[in-house]
C-alpha cells in the first residue's frame, strides 16, 4: 500500500524540481526501513562513511537483496540508478521509479548500453547527483560471484571521478527470492575512494572487485559460504 500510495501522491510533484521529487520519494525507503525494523527486528550498520568524498562519483555495489535498494537512498545523497528498463513498465513501482530519473538500460544491447551508461551517467554527475551501478547486473546470492561489468568504473575513467565500493551481507538476512526475513543487523561497509588517476576502466574494476570479494569474506555470518573450496558459483570444485 505504501507504494502505490507514495507512486500516486508522487505524480502530482512532476512539474516540480527533480530534488523536490527526490526528497519526497526516498521518503518511501526511509519508511520501508523503519518498518522492516519494527515488524523483522532487521536493521543495518554502516561502517566506512568517513571514505565518501565530497563531491559525487560512482557507487559500485554488491547486489543480494532488496534491503540495499533501500539503504542507498539514506547512506548517499542525491543519486540515479542504473537499472534494467523493464522495471519502469511495473505499474506504481515504476512511475516513482521514473520520477527518479534513473538510467534505464537494455541489458541485451551490449556495448551500447555501456555506452548509455557513461553518456548519461556523465551528466547525472554533472547535475551533482551520484550514480549507483551493481556491477553484476543482478542479485547474486550469498557466496557466489557474478561476472563483474565494465560500464560503472568505464564512467569513472572518463568522467574522472572515485569509485566508492561497497560491500554487504544483506542476503544473508533477507534473500533475493525469499519473502521471510531474519532478523538481526545487517553490516554495510564502504571501501576507500579508488581515485581514477592513471588507472584504465579495467584496473579500476579490478581493483573494486578485489575489495568487494575480499570484504564479502570478511563479514559474512556464514563462513561457510565462503570456503576456499567452493567456486565463483557456490558449487564445490
Amino acid at each position: 500500500m505504501s507504494t502505490i500510495f507514495f507512486a500516486i501522491t508522487a505524480l502530482l510533484l512532476y512539474p516540480f524540481s527533480f530534488r523536490v521529487r527526490y526528497t519526497y520519494i526516498t521518503q518511501w525507503a526511509r519508511l520501508n526501513l523503519a518498518w522492516l525494523w519494527i515488524t523483522c527486528r532487521l536493521k543495518g550498520h554502516v561502517e566506512g562513511l568517513e571514505h565518501i568524498p565530497a563531491q559525487p562519483g560512482v557507487i559500485l555495489a554488491k547486489h543480494q537483496s532488496t534491503w540495499e535498494t533501500l539503504a542507498l537512498q539514506r547512506i548517499f545523497p542525491m543519486q540515479a540508478w542504473v537499472l534494467k528498463r523493464e522495471l519502469l513498465r511495473i505499474p506504481f513501482f515504476g512511475w516513482g521509479l521514473a520520477l527518479m530519473d534513473p538510467i534505464a538500460i537494455d541489458r541485451g544491447a551490449g556495448r551500447k548500453a555501456v555506452e548509455q551508461v557513461v553518456e548519461q551517467g556523465r551528466q547525472r554527475l554533472e547535475a551533482g547527483r551520484w550514480v549507483v551501478i551493481f556491477p553484476e547486473g543482478t542479485r547474486i546470492a550469498p557466496g557466489e560471484r557474478g561476472r563483474y561489468r565494465i560500464g560503472g568504473a568505464l564512467l569513472a575513467e572518463r568522467a574522472g571521478v572515485p569509485v566508492v565500493p561497497m560491500a554487504h551481507n544483506a542476503g544473508e538476512f533477507w534473500p533475493r527470492h525469499g519473502f521471510i526475513k531474519r532478523p538481526g543487523v545487517i553490516t554495510v561497509r564502504l571501501g576507500p575512494a579508488i581515485e581514477p588517476e592513471g588507472k584504465t576502466a579495467q584496473e579500476i574494476l579490478r581493483q573494486t572487485e578485489e575489495w568487494i570479494e575480499t570484504t564479502m569474506r570478511e563479514i559474512t555470518t556464514r563462513p561457510d559460504l565462503y570456503a576456499p573450496n567452493r567456486n565463483a558459483k557456490g558449487g564445490v570444485n
